[in-house]
C-alpha cells in the first residue's frame, strides 16, 4: 500500500508540470514576472563580471551574480534550442535559473538562523547565506554546472581564468575554480562537463556539409538530469547539518523535494521556461514554519498543499521500501517509449481526476507499460 501511495504522489507532483503544457507552448511573449527576480539587471556574459588581473571574479554569495552565472549559461547555449522555439524559451537550463529565483523570492537564501541580516530587507537583501540549506545545495546546481561548462569549452577560448569568491566561513564545503573542482569533485565535474560536451558535439557535426545536427532534446535532457541528480546526491549528505537552522516542516520539505527530483528526472521532464514557471506556482511561496501541517496550511492553495503532501508521501514510501520505489520507476522510465507513456499516464490522470493506486503499482512492478490497465479499467476518484 505504501508503494502504491508513492506512485500516486509521484503522479500528482509531476502532473502539475504537464497539465498546461500544450496550452502554453508557442507563446512568444513573456510577462516580466515569469523571469527570476532582477533578471534584467544581472550579468549577461562573462565580461560583465568584475575582472581582477588575469581572472574573472564571481561572487556566488550574491544573488545577482549567481543568477548571472545562469544567464551566461542560457545565452551561451541558446543556439542549441532554437529549433524548439523562439527567444530561447525551450532551453532546459531555465529550470535551474527559475528555481534559484523562487528560492530568492521566498526567502530561502537568507540566513535562517537570524544571526546575521544576510538576505533580509533590513540588511543585504542580495546576500546569499552560508547557513542556508537551500543556498548551499544550490551552489552545486549553479557554480558546478557553470565551471563544468567552462571546462567543456562552451564559452570558447577565454582570455581570463574564472574564480569564485569563497564565503567568509565554511570554505571547505565548496570549490572555486575549474582546477579546484576538478581535483576535489572529479566525478561531478565529469557529469556536467558531459552535458555541455554533448551540446558542443552536435554543433561540430552540423558543421560537416553533408551532416545535419544530431541534437536530440531527449538526449540533452538525459545528460542534464543525470548531472542534476548527481549534484543533489553529492550535496545532500554534505549539508545535513544546515537543516538544523530550518523549522521541522521546512526541513522535511527540503528533503522531500530533493527526493522528488529523482523521480521527476527519470521522466526526462523538460525544464524549459514555460514548464518550470507553471510548475513553480504549485510550490510554497514562503518558508514553512512551526505549526504548518500539510495538507492543511491555511494560506496555501489546495494545489500547493496537495503537492507538499504528495512529496512527503513519495519520500516516506521510497524510504520505507529501501529505495525500491525509485528503482521500479527508473526501470519503467528507462526507454523513450516508457517515458512518453509515463507522461501520457499523468496527463490522462489529470484529465480524469481518477486514480487506482493498486493497478498503477501492478503495472509498474510488472513492467506492463505497453498497456497500463488503469487507463482502461474503472478507477476510483482521488478527491
Amino acid at each position: 500500500m505504501w508503494t502504491c501511495c508513492g506512485i500516486h504522489a509521484l503522479l500528482l507532483v509531476t502532473a502539475a508540470t504537464l497539465n498546461s503544457e500544450a496550452a502554453i507552448r508557442g507563446k512568444n511573449t513573456v510577462r516580466e514576472d515569469v523571469y527570476p527576480p532582477l533578471w534584467d539587471s544581472v550579468p549577461e556574459n562573462l565580461l560583465d563580471f568584475p575582472v581582477e588581473g588575469d581572472k574573472i571574479v564571481i561572487n556566488a554569495w550574491n544573488y545577482r551574480e549567481r543568477l548571472g552565472a545562469y544567464k551566461t549559461l542560457l545565452n551561451a547555449s541558446a543556439k542549441y534550442f532554437s529549433p524548439f522555439g523562439s527567444q530561447n524559451f525551450a532551453n532546459i537550463l531555465w529550470g535551474l535559473a527559475l528555481q534559484h529565483g523562487w528560492q530568492f523570492h521566498t526567502g530561502r537564501l537568507a540566513d535562517p538562523s537570524s544571526v546575521t541580516s544576510c538576505g533580509y530587507q533590513a540588511g543585504d537583501l542580495l546576500c546569499i547565506s552560508i547557513r542556508s540549506w537551500w543556498a548551499c545545495m544550490n551552489y552545486y546546481l549553479s557554480m558546478i554546472p557553470f565551471l563544468g561548462a567552462v571546462e567543456a569549452g562552451l564559452f570558447g577560448e577565454l582570455p581570463y581564468e574564472i574564480e569564485i569568491i569563497p564565503p567568509e566561513e565554511l570554505r571547505e564545503d565548496f570549490c572555486y575554480s575549474v582546477a579546484d573542482c576538478r581535483s576535489r569533485i572529479p566525478k561531478l565535474m565529469d557529469e556536467w562537463k558531459a552535458y555541455f560536451e554533448y551540446l558542443l558535439s552536435t554543433d561540430q557535426k552540423a558543421e560537416i556539409p553533408t551532416t545535419e545536427s544530431s541534437f536530440s532534446l531527449d538526449d540533452a535532457l538525459h545528460h542534464m538530469w543525470k548531472a542534476h541528480v548527481a549534484s543533489i546526491a553529492h550535496a545532500l549528505p554534505k549539508f545535513q547539518e544546515r537543516l538544523i537552522y530550518l523549522s521541522d516542516p521546512e526541513a522535511n520539505f527540503g528533503e522531500d523535494w530533493a527526493n522528488g527530483v529523482d523521480f521527476i528526472a527519470a521522466t526526462h521532464f523538460s525544464t524549459d521556461l514555460w514548464n518550470t514557471h507553471h510548475f513553480q506556482a504549485f510550490l510554497p511561496q514562503r518558508m514553512l514554519v512551526e505549526g504548518d501541517v500539510i495538507p492543511f496550511i491555511h494560506d496555501f492553495s489546495p494545489q500547493q498543499n496537495k503537492v507538499l503532501f504528495s512529496l512527503s508521501a513519495l519520500y516516506n514510501t521510497n524510504k520505507l521500501t529501501g529505495g525500491l520505489l525509485l528503482k521500479l520507476w527508473r526501470k519503467a522510465m528507462s526507454t523513450e517509449a516508457g517515458r512518453e507513456l509515463g507522461r501520457k499516464m499523468i496527463e490522462d490522470l489529470v484529465a480524469s481526476q481518477e486514480f487506482n493506486p493498486m493497478e498503477i503499482y501492478d503495472d509498474v512492478k510488472g513492467g506492463d507499460l505497453a498497456a497500463p490497465s488503469f487507463l482502461t479499467k474503472n478507477s476510483i476518484s482521488i478527491d
